[in-house]
């Protein structure tokens, strides 16, 4: 088994990379709280202050984990053994660092207000300083509500950002509350997807070549609504229903009595309301069983935004139905739970 499948047996997991602040004492009761299908086995990869994204250079195996803070840190597992001895700070003050994506030998950082790249190292040097950032794209919404940037590389070279609604229900203006695609060479931007309230991960199915994205909920409508979602985008301009509508087509606050611009797509899978769904992963791999094959993982943390605050999260294999053209996804059959009083992302 290769350095990259030790590291991506965890990581598809949602848990190889543990955000050590407050939490720094609970990794033993979190890994004793998970619940694993049998023959499955779970252990911390690395120990990173504050970890959000994750993005792996296939070139040197670094590991580089942004943050919602300041932080860009780098992770290596030297060794091989499937825990990373080095984990070393690259790179602070820099505004939201949370999407980092790989492609061309360069690291590309989402931040708040702009998309920069960074050319990586030839060699798995821990110690470079990440300077000489070159910009790609600048002008994102420089509001810190929902202003921590996902991005990911489609199969075919180009970035996808989320930009998430600078609210919890309000009317966006401009790129807000969108998924957009960028051409990594000239920074060119199209916008794919409107609507979307504030989504954390996406991928694209190994086999259709189709785009699924999670999208978070509302929070302040009761426990139970509006559903966090799933959805699948069919055409370049879809629009997903923020602020109009929710999951199960919930209206939401303040704007029960007004109209979306116009057609509205619904989720292929309706979450739990506050499940707080953020990555999501295809599985292409084969040290799973083999019907684990084209299944989506989906981490999820659990919400604060629950009367008894539970702070559950779980990681769920989801089954793509058979038809292309079908709506009807199935519910996970297997799965992880992880409850703990500190929550986290």
């Amino acid at each position: 088994m290769s350095r990259f499948q030790r590291v991506f047996s965890v990581l598809i997991a949602g848990l190889a990379v543990f955000s050590f602040s407050a939490a720094t004492g609970h990794a033993t009761d979190l890994l004793d709280g998970i619940n694993l299908p049998d023959g499955f086995k779970i252990k911390v990869f690395a120990k990173v202050p504050r970890a959000r994204s994750l993005a792996i250079d296939p070139a040197t195996n670094i590991v580089y984990v942004g943050s919602r803070q300041a932080q860009i840190h780098s992770v290596l597992d030297a060794d091989g053994d499937g825990f990373a001895e080095k984990v070393e700070l690259r790179a602070d003050n820099l505004a939201v660092p949370n999407g980092v994506a790989i492609h061309g030998g360069h690291l590309f950082i989402a931040l708040q207000d702009q998309l920069v790249k960074w050319r990586l190292p030839q060699t798995a040097m821990m110690t470079e300083p990440m300077d000489q950032l070159q910009t790609v794209y600048s002008g994102f919404p420089d509001r810190r509500h929902h202003g921590w940037r996902y991005a990911k590389f489609s199969p075919d070279g180009q970035l996808y950002v989320a930009i998430g609604a600078p609210c919890n229900i309000c009317l966006t203006r401009g790129l807000e509350g969108t998924i957009v695609r960028i051409n990594p060479d000239d920074g060119a931007l199209l916008t794919v997807a409107h609507g979307v309230r504030n989504s954390v991960g996406f991928d694209w199915h190994p086999k259709t070549g189709q785009f699924f994205f999670t999208d978070n909920g509302a929070d302040g409508m009761g426990d139970d609504i509006p559903p966090d979602e799933f959805n699948r985008l069919d055409h370049e301009g879809e629009h997903f229903g923020f602020p109009w509508r929710g999951g199960n087509n919930i209206r939401l606050n303040g704007f029960q009595r007004r109209q979306p611009p116009g057609p509205v797509s619904a989720p292929v899978l309706n979450f739990t309301a506050h499940a707080a769904a953020l990555g999501v992963h295809f599985y292409r791999g084969s040290m799973f069983p083999e019907s684990y094959r084209g299944s989506a993982f989906v981490a999820q943390h659990g919400s604060w935004n629950r009367s008894k605050k539970t702070a559950i999260g779980s990681c769920g294999s989801f089954s793509m139905p058979p038809a292309r053209s079908s709506t009807k996804w199935f519910l996970p059959t297997v799965g992880l739970t992880v409850s703990a009083p500190w929550g986290g992302r």
